[in-house]
């Protein structure tokens, strides 16, 4: 056992329940009190969509940069370590939380059913999933406080069914004088209003009562508990889920209740209403939100219940009157459905009543990396590393079969993928890729699937091997290609084969860029390049020799010169503007009291990169090791370079072998095309 002085585990239990909390959670009260509560906190009774609105506000927001939208903090998934955070979907969101601010403020939305319309696994649920969880957290906070009651009457306890506002049992004319006063003592943007009226059981009891005590409604009310009350959906309070079934087994009662038969004998009527269950999803997410599932799966008649619902805010129990309800309800549905939907002439009614939010799947390979990173954890994968560039590519991929091909000539899809995804390319600007956004509104709304690229990731780590990298990945994604259950069209199979193969070659020209930078990460060979090329532009702009280290005077090398600025794409008619730039930028330092430092200008160490690691390139002979004997002095070498390639770019010792591998490949079966193309020419 171990001797060292722990915080024992019940100590670490017992943190988790503070009992403070749990007194003020629990707190009860006559109406007068609640009325109190009011005065000091008039929030408390918001209506639903207002309460959405101001938890959402509670998280906070980024203010977008570089023209995107503002990014809203709930997404980022607070409660769970980001396990459900949503990534690349800024635009959408913002637009359904401005509908939710429309709808506190009490302009129209509040009147309508929020339909997410998006392809499969765009993460349309993980949204809804969010804020009901933000919902549930929120109420248990006190500025998220609400407040419901429970009637005492000889001697049984009967809680309002559909937690209602307790301003319900205000008669209407009170309830505004008391919600303009309200009105007054906060400085949210939108007005509180509580409409509607009680639910058949509590309205049961209010006129037992008035008539009982002649019409004095304080003694009715004397009758009454305030309480406040905690939103959750395990326990089916204030949130609701309801999903399709098979057309036969579905019945309306799963909506708005149904009879409990058992009560009838005691009550004598099934029109009684201590004779119903108000279980059903719009009765348990009053005060809150109800997500349909799958929205469009329903029967027609379920649709029609939505109607009611969404415009009047009540439903129609079996038996009983209309019923006010107090919810946000958002639905969800894919392509197919929605197609479907807007073909239905018969339902123009429920089209009237939506408001369609497009989600997409992501269009910039960046957001979908933090999706596959967040699957793939470091802290979940003991079993093998996931090399660099693995889930980049993977990405990459992913997200150009979500896109339409450029109608710019001069634009590839690769270049296409990475300006949307914030990248340079020469000759386009971000209004260039504002407009192409614009022209292309259906991009993110086909292609694959988030899921499939996770699902082929895990086969990939599950395969033999002690680390997995983009080749094995890619393989992954292409052998899944053949038994994809969503892909039917050949022609759309062979499309993203041979984005495959354009993934591939990109991650051939990343490792290719690594490999010679880590080739030339001898920074004193890099410096004594460097140096050199200053001295010959010097001598070249000031019309003087150079020289060399037994003293003797040359002119300058034009030959060099040339080599490093062809490698920083400097065409020959513009070298003298160049090497005149980089003397005056030189001269400016020294006024200031500086050094000149190639590495602050990205484009010449490029150049001096690429220069020596192909003044190198032969002397190491790295096309060797796709031979079977290696020399010591080349295999030291390469260690040198494989071991900097681990440092530099965190690969394992045996991906970086690997990567040595595939790029003396490269080079090797390069080497033989240019020898092919000579002989040819010959």
């Amino acid at each position: 056992m171990s001797t060292i002085n722990e915080e024992s585990l019940f100590d670490i239990a017992r943190e988790g329940v503070p009992s403070d909390q749990y007194q003020a959670l629990s707190w009860e009260g006559p109406l007068r009190e609640y009325l109190e509560v009011l005065e000091g906190n008039p929030l408390a009774c918001r209506n639903s969509w207002q309460r959405l609105l101001d938890m959402i506000e509670l998280h906070g927001s980024e203010v977008g940069v570089n023209g995107r939208p503002r990014r809203w903090l709930l997404f980022d998934d607070p409660f769970d370590e980001g396990r459900d955070a949503v990534f690349g979907l800024d635009e959408p969101i913002a637009r359904l939380v401005d509908i939710f601010r429309a709808g506190a403020m009490g302009l129209g939305p509040e009147k309508r059913v929020i339909l997410l319309h998006g392809p499969v696994g765009s993460a349309k649920s993980t949204i809804a999933r969010l804020l009901k969880r933000g919902l549930e957290e929120y109420s248990r906070r006190p500025e998220g406080a609400l407040y419901t009651f429970t009637w005492d009457v000889d001697g049984e306890v009967i809680s309002s069914p559909m937690n209602q506002e307790p301003l319900l049992l205000v008669p209407r004319a009170t309830r505004k004088r008391i919600l303009e006063s309200l009105n007054r003592r906060h400085d949210r943007p939108y007005k509180l209003h509580v409409e509607g009226e009680l639910d058949p059981v509590s309205r049961y009891y209010f006129r037992m009562l008035l008539k009982r005590y002649d019409g004095d409604w304080e003694k009715v009310v004397s009758h009454v508990t305030v309480k406040r009350f905690v939103l959750s959906e395990k326990d089916r309070v204030g949130l609701g889920t309801f999903q399709p079934k098979d057309e036969k087994n579905q019945d309306s009662t799963e909506l708005t209740g149904d009879v409990n038969y058992r009560k009838i004998a005691e009550y004598g009527s099934d029109s009684d209403p201590r004779a119903f269950n108000f279980d059903g999803e719009f009765n348990v997410a009053n005060r809150g939100m109800l997500e349909f599932v799958e929205v469009l799966k329903l029967d027609v008649a379920f649709l029609y219940d939505l109607l009611g619902a969404s415009q009047e805010h009540t439903i129609k129990p079996k038996k009983f009157a209309q019923t006010s309800i107090d919810e946000v309800i958002i639905g969800h549905t894919n392509e197919p459905e929605y197609k479907r939907l807007q073909n239905n002439e018969l339902m123009e009614a429920f089209r009237d009543r939506t408001i369609k939010i497009d989600v997409p799947y992501n269009l910039s390979y960046e957001d979908e990396v933090r999706i596959y990173r967040r699957q793939f954890r470091s802290g979940n994968l003991r079993i093998k590393a996931i090399t660099p560039h693995t889930l980049q590519i993977a990405a990459l991929w992913a997200v150009m079969t979500r896109l339409s091909d450029p109608t710019h000539p001069s634009l590839t899809l690769l270049q296409k993928t990475k300006l949307y995804s914030g990248g340079d390319v020469s000759g386009f600007t971000a209004e260039n890729v504002r407009e192409m956004r614009a022209e292309n509104g259906e991009e993110g709304m086909f292609g694959i699937s988030p899921r499939y690229v996770q699902d082929r990731v895990a086969a990939a780590l599950v395969a033999e091997g002690s680390h997995v990298g983009p080749l094995d990945v890619l393989e992954a994604l292409a052998d899944g290609l053949r038994h994809h259950s969503l892909i039917s069209n050949e022609d759309l199979r062979k499309r993203y084969t041979q984005l495959i193969s354009t993934a591939r070659e990109e991650y051939e020209e990343i490792v290719k860029r690594e490999v010679q930078m880590a080739v030339s990460a001898d920074e004193g060979a890099t410096d004594r390049l460097c140096a050199k090329y200053v001295d010959n532009v010097k001598a070249y702009t000031t019309r003087e020799k150079t020289i060399d280290d037994q003293g003797r005077s040359h002119d300058p090398d034009e030959r060099f010169m040339r080599s490093i600025e062809e490698r920083a794409d400097i065409p020959d008619s513009r070298k003298d503007d160049f090497r005149h730039e980089v003397m005056n930028y030189i001269a400016a330092l020294h006024i200031e009291g500086k050094n000149f430092d190639y590495r602050q200008n990205p484009r010449l160490r490029r150049a001096l990169e690429r220069k020596l690691f192909e003044d190198q390139r032969d002397s190491i002979q790295l096309t060797s090791l796709v031979s079977t004997v290696v020399d010591p002095t080349t295999r030291q070498r390469i260690d040198g370079i494989r071991d900097r390639l681990v440092q530099r770019f965190g690969y394992t010792s045996d991906a970086a072998e690997e990567v040595l591998h595939l790029v003396a490949d490269l080079f090797a079966r390069g080497d033989a095309k240019d020898e092919g193309q000579q002989s040819s020419a010959a």
